[in-house]
């Protein structure tokens, strides 16, 4: 059975990544091409449904994993001729937009190709964390991600808060075995700051409110994993 995992943009996807490499070595296929937050909604449900379609099982002859940027639905179609297993992480939304926001301003390069039109924007128009929060580009990163592909479908929904006991779980539960714990980007995660000390009482609920589709989907995941 196939593992689809869905690196959700700042969820500790490398660290995880790095756990698989060790399990699946080069059984591993990347999957970083689509960029879904480069484009607009329909334009990366139209991309996602034509790669569906587009996507045989032979391809995928000698892959026991595939990991990256891209909407779930794109692997629906080879989903229901080969058995898959879907997974994600989520991790608590404010905190992730503070670190994507953070990223964001670290790693711009105004000479890369694959600089997005809208990663540029944020850096040239100097955009403040409040406006990067309560930007429609990036309202709901996790339901856009998810776009007809319920959270449910999805086997395993770690919680980035708990990452080595829910790593833990994973590697019992889906791969049957003990995979080792690694955490990397420790440094830029931890300067990124808690919502509390970034952001006014009266900005989070702004915030909160505006994502609210996320939060949801987040508390979700939260009492899914209490009842493990």
């Amino acid at each position: 059975m196939m593992l689809i995992s869905v690196h959700m943009p700042k969820t500790a996807g490398l660290s995880f990544r790095a756990a698989l490499e060790a399990h699946f070595k080069h059984q591993l296929r990347p999957d970083y091409s689509d960029y879904p937050l480069a484009h607009t909604p329909k334009e990366r449900r139209d991309h996602a449904l034509r790669c569906s379609r587009a996507i045989r099982t032979a391809d995928f002859q000698g892959v026991g994993c595939v990991h990256g940027h891209f909407l779930p639905i794109k692997y629906q179609v080879l989903a229901e001729a080969s058995p898959c297993t879907f997974v994600t992480w989520l991790r608590e939304p404010l905190a992730r937009l503070i670190s994507h926001y953070d990223y964001w301003q670290r790693s711009y390069d105004p000479a890369s190709s694959s600089t997005s039109a809208l990663h540029r924007r944020v850096i040239e128009e100097n955009w403040s964390l409040q406006r990067f929060a309560l930007s429609y580009e990036l309202r709901n990163v996790y339901s856009e991600f998810l776009w007809g592909f319920p959270l449910e479908r999805l086997k395993f929904v770690g919680i980035v808060e708990f990452f080595e006991e829910e790593l833990r779980y994973f590697s019992r539960q889906v791969l049957g075995n003990k995979l080792v714990v690694e955490t990397l980007n420790v440094r830029e995660e931890g300067k990124s700051g808690a919502p509390e000390q970034r952001l006014t009482p009266s900005d989070r609920a702004e915030i909160e409110a505006f994502h609210a589709n996320d939060v949801q989907l987040y508390q979700s995941a939260l009492r899914w994993r209490k009842c493990r």
